[in-house]
């Protein structure tokens, strides 16, 4: 059998509603014994903050204190609140498998809403950068999102939320399209760029389609955000995201929309 056969057949597997043998209870539970935390649950509403700015934007202010029991051997957690709401924040969480592990640990610890900011490089270059834009869907180029559903469906923002979150939109305070994840930021090619740009793709980042494959599958409420900053470094300024890198009008955005979400939901902030 050939290796590329065997890989077919690996991946043709479909166990998408097989309940997988390494839950993320078990990583909390060992993390809880071994660390001596108690345990608890996070805040409802959980922001993943791949470039870190954010939560070190909030630390420098002294407005987020870490979180004494977040159980997880790879992060921290911070918790903060804004706009009566309380959130629980991590930095530094990058690629598509890091931060489908920490969703898939926040809401065994209940969280309901999880919102992902993250960096991305623009494609359509029609568009001024720095700017935000809510990601509706992505072209799935990483490797997590196979073993949530299966590589014909669409990796999208639910319908649900994205009616919740039109008035942002319909208020022109961020744009909204899809988004290419890649696993691979330094094989970025003219080709797959042109590519892409030829189907209307807006920007490239690395967590997307496998947080939003995740929520497909386990049915969770996920909604992910780019911070549109660069041009993949060939433009001038590039990754220059303004005053202390825009974490005030980052948290703004997610506060704006965690509001929306939370004020049609039966769970309260």
């Amino acid at each position: 059998m050939s290796g590329e056969s065997t890989w077919e057949s690996f991946f043709g597997i479909n166990d998408y509603a097989e309940k997988s043998v390494f839950q993320p209870e078990n990583l909390i539970e060992t993390a809880i014994r071994q660390k001596g935390l108690r345990r608890e649950k996070v805040p409802n509403v959980c922001i993943l903050d791949p470039d870190g700015d954010i939560v070190r934007y909030l630390v420098k202010r002294g407005e987020a204190k870490k979180s004494k029991n977040w159980p997880c051997y790879h992060t921290d957690m911070y918790l903060f609140s804004r706009n009566g709401i309380d959130f629980g924040i991590i930095g530094c969480a990058v690629g598509a498998s890091f931060a489908v592990l920490l969703a898939e640990e926040l809401f065994a610890l209940e969280c309901r809403l999880l919102i992902s900011i993250t960096s991305a490089g623009l494609i359509d270059t029609s568009i001024e950068t720095p700017c935000f834009m809510l990601i509706e869907k992505s072209v799935r180029g990483e490797g997590t999102s196979l073993y949530y559903i299966h590589k014909s469906e669409p990796a999208e923002l639910s319908t649900e939320l994205k009616a919740r979150l039109d008035k942002l939109i319909q208020d022109k305070r961020l744009l909204s399209g899809t988004t290419w994840t890649t696993d691979a930021p330094f094989r970025e090619t003219r080709s797959k760029i042109n590519y892409l740009k030829n189907l209307g793709v807006v920007a490239v980042e690395m967590e997307s389609s496998a947080l939003y494959s995740f929520a497909k599958s386990k049915k969770k409420d996920v909604i992910c955000f780019a911070h549109i900053t660069n041009q993949m470094g060939i433009g001038d300024n590039d990754f220059d995201k303004g005053k202390e890198n825009s974490s005030e009008e980052s948290l703004k955005l997610i506060s704006d929309a965690a509001k929306l979400v939370v004020k049609k939901t039966a769970f309260s902030p």
